[in-house]
């Protein structure tokens, strides 16, 4: 089926063509190296504190990938330029900035092509075979992994300040409504940390560094799992959360849920 009916649309669809096109030119793609995905609230989320285990005023990532390479080495201005767009007609929305859903979707397959080309040739070899049960799968995981949001420009282009290029957060200097937000506020729950061995987004320590800015959770209620194996998506997702992940977050969340 095609993505747009004959005769509507079209015009459109060109637009958002090109402009995907011209953000991975400028991304990089025409150097020689693949295109990497602009920092996404995915990422953003699990890096809120990567810029050290205490709230000092010299920021230092830990484990930086490059993902955060690109945030940092790059000011404001050019996520502006380059990754934000408007709506086009007819869409709901028409005239908004946003940073498009298709660019975080194009960049993650960049970054590995190869192992999406062998899961789709995969694919194509078990129908071939009649082994549905595998196809079944295969098309879960990509409805899943496929289904992308565009992003509010002013919403992506604070994340990318605040999280990636000031720290606000770990340097304790992150405010909200004029209201300064303090982790060690934080006393009467317990935290649980979660890292992919794998994870080329967000990488080793990250996540953890939330234990160190949380001090006013007592120790005893603190605990992190490092997932052999898994990359940024396969945490939440697939074989290893169901066998591996989900039953420590259960057995976590009831251990504490009083």
């Amino acid at each position: 089926m095609p993505l747009v009916k004959k005769g509507h649309g079209q015009r459109e669809s060109r637009i958002w063509c090109s402009v995907l096109r011209r953000s991975i030119t400028q991304t990089g793609a025409t150097r020689n190296r693949p295109v990497q995905p602009a920092p996404g609230i995915s990422s953003a989320a699990v890096s809120a504190a990567n810029a050290g285990a205490s709230q000092q005023c010299e920021p230092t990532a830990r484990s930086p990938t490059e993902v955060n390479s690109l945030a940092t080495r790059n000011p404001l201005s050019w996520f502006e330029n380059n990754v934000i767009h408007s709506v086009p007609m007819p869409y709901p929305g028409q005239g908004r900035a946003v940073y498009p859903g298709f660019l975080q979707h194009a960049g993650f397959i960049a970054m590995n092509p190869s192992r999406h080309f062998m899961s789709h040739w995969d694919f194509y070899a078990n129908l071939v075979k009649g082994d549905l049960q595998d196809a079944e799968s295969h098309r879960r995981f990509y409805d899943e992994y496929n289904a992308v949001l565009d992003m509010p420009a002013e919403y992506y282009l604070d994340t990318i300040r605040v999280v990636f290029q000031e720290f606000l957060l770990p340097r304790g200097k992150w405010k909200v409504n004029g209201e300064l937000v303090n982790p060690a506020a934080i006393r009467k729950t317990a935290l649980l940390s979660i890292e992919g061995e794998l994870d080329d987004i967000s990488g080793l320590g990250q996540t953890a560094a939330a234990h160190d800015l949380c001090t006013g959770i007592p120790k005893a209620r603190h605990a992190h799992i490092t997932v052999e194996g898994a990359g940024h998506y396969g945490i939440f997702s697939g074989r290893r959360w169901r066998d591996k992940v989900y039953p420590q977050v259960r057995d976590f969340i009831a251990k504490y849920a009083d």
